[in-house]
């Protein structure tokens, strides 16, 4: 990918990143390491980092097991916050709490690792994942940052509990940003991976319905916008990090099947999508329209805010 070119980075930074051998923490590796800023990665394996991400320092942290270590966060300008267990699989009671533990308590311990550090040595910002899911199931109403949030679902519940874990940094002196990411296109996981199998068979259509919006992001600029977020200290406080325009499942499946060159027409009834993926399947048969209100008001200048293009770069098309 080619590094975004915010206008705004001074000097070089040093950077500690959790989340690295994730798609989106690898590719935000790679940005920052070729703009020539000095990453650390945190991870459960620091040896499978160091080989997937060659050259850059890796140190052993659990995030359920307690604080993040020092030698990792000490003297960093920046803590860019992305571990999180997938939540594209099927949820039983155990994979539920890990989805949660990985967030919430590994957040918690990552604030711990930073508050244990004498002030000087404390990183100034803190980069913190979330999703979308904080606004909770709104039909068409538009949201951007200024609008309600929610906890009366289980993903609303668990980025509730992510984000004031990740807002206690305030009190350490840190400037916080909350990434409230949507639906990351790429073939390579998350939404996109799960449909693909059935379009590529000719049998993709809209989801119960097909009505609920779904609120996308390239995969480019869901890296160039947290590259942003951390070179513009104007932002801070919730991101919606998100296209201009969010879709609905019925013209996000038109698109993909116009790209993939396959019907697209085969409705997908909400309780087959139930049947498949259990209480999952509410991140595919609700939605909400999210739009990116302080990424536009603080200028940053999407790659692909077009849907059927952002598809193309997706799947290779």
């Amino acid at each position: 990918m080619t590094v975004p070119d915010t206008g705004r980075r001074t000097s070089r930074m040093r950077i500690a990143i959790t989340g690295a051998t994730g798609r989106l923490g690898g590719l935000m590796v790679q940005a920052l390491t070729e703009r020539g800023d000095e990453v650390t990665v945190l991870s459960r394996d620091p040896a499978k980092a160091r080989e997937r991400l060659a050259g850059v320092e890796a140190v052993a942290w659990d995030p359920t097991a307690g604080p993040a270590p020092a030698e990792a966060l000490a003297g960093r300008d920046a803590v860019v916050h992305l571990a999180g267990e997938p939540i594209a699989q099927r949820w039983s009671e155990e994979t539920k709490r890990a989805i949660s533990d990985s967030r919430v308590l590994g957040t918690r311990n990552l604030v711990a690792g930073i508050a244990a550090l004498g002030e000087g040595d404390r990183p100034r910002t803190l980069l913190s994942g979330s999703g979308t899911d904080r606004y909770g199931v709104r039909g068409d109403e538009r949201l951007d940052e200024d609008a309600s949030v929610s906890d009366a679902d289980f993903l609303a519940s668990v980025t509730a509990g992510w984000e004031d874990e990740a807002l206690r940094a305030r009190d350490l002196g840190l400037w916080v940003v909350i990434s409230r990411t949507g639906v990351v296109l790429s073939e390579e996981g998350g939404a996109l991976a799960k449909m693909m199998p059935f379009f590529k068979l000719g049998v993709g259509g809209p989801v119960a319905g097909g009505d609920q919006y779904l609120s996308w992001i390239d995969l480019d600029d869901a890296v160039g916008a947290l590259m942003f977020c951390l070179d513009t200290p104007a932002i801070s406080g919730p991101v919606n990090l998100t296209a201009p325009e969010p879709v609905t499942n019925r013209e996000l499946s038109s698109a993909l099947g116009r790209v993939l060159h396959r019907p697209a027409f085969m409705p997908v009834p909400g309780f087959a999508i139930r049947a498949l993926y259990g209480e999952m399947a509410q991140v595919v048969t609700t939605g909400r329209r999210v739009v990116p209100g302080r990424l536009l008001e603080h200028g940053y200048e999407y790659r692909r805010p077009d849907l059927e293009d952002a598809l193309r770069n997706a799947t290779g098309r």
